[in-house]
């Protein structure tokens, strides 16, 4: 088999990739450029930002690159990492009583074979008070989240339900991406 690329910092997307039996793969954290059209629509917007990160990390034919782009919407507006506690707040309440959607674009590269997917997932909000808000942030994980909350842990508590792939939600759809992986070769189940 190939050598895997997770060419990604995520821990979310590390644990993700052994979850689903990939153990031996290599990290390595592009240098892209992650500007797009604002024409484009968020699918559009993550398989653009993922391909621009998978070309810009240098590989061997003999290497299997993946990267990958999460972004969270609410009404086609991004919401990206908050740079402090009062924008976590403000994204938190914004979600509240509401549903959003987290798209990620998927790349996977080997020499000149480019495959990119994208995956969009509703996440639909309970509605929460402001001291609840409040102490979520104060605990400090929305900080380095989009959308200021993690599904996978306490943020997991606002959640009211999901429509679409949870895996995607925490920065990695893994089904998408073993179908991805099938057409060059990789097959997780056998």
């Amino acid at each position: 088999m190939a050598k895997i690329v997770l060419a990604s910092k995520s821990p979310r997307r590390q644990e993700l990739l052994e979850r689903i039996g990939i153990t031996d793969f290599t990290v390595r954290v592009p240098d892209a450029d992650e500007s797009y059209d604002p024409a484009m629509t968020p699918e559009e917007i993550v398989c653009h930002i993922s391909r621009k990160k998978s070309m810009a990390l240098a590989s061997s034919d003999d290497e299997i690159v993946i990267t990958a782009d999460t972004m969270v919407f609410l009404d086609d507006k991004r919401l990206g990492k908050p740079k402090d506690e009062a924008e976590a707040l403000q994204m938190l309440t914004a979600l509240q009583g509401r549903h959003h959607t987290v798209c990620t674009g998927v790349t996977v590269r080997q020499g000149e074979q480019v495959l990119t997917c994208a995956a969009a997932t509703d996440v639909y909000f309970r509605t929460a008070t402001e001291t609840e808000l409040r102490a979520y942030i104060r605990g400090g994980e929305p900080m380095d989240k989009a959308g200021s909350y993690g599904v996978q842990g306490q943020g997991a508590l606002l959640v009211e339900r999901i429509d679409g792939d949870f895996f995607n939600v925490m920065g990695l759809p893994v089904l998408l991406l073993s179908r991805m992986l099938q057409q060059f070769g990789v097959d997780l189940l056998s």
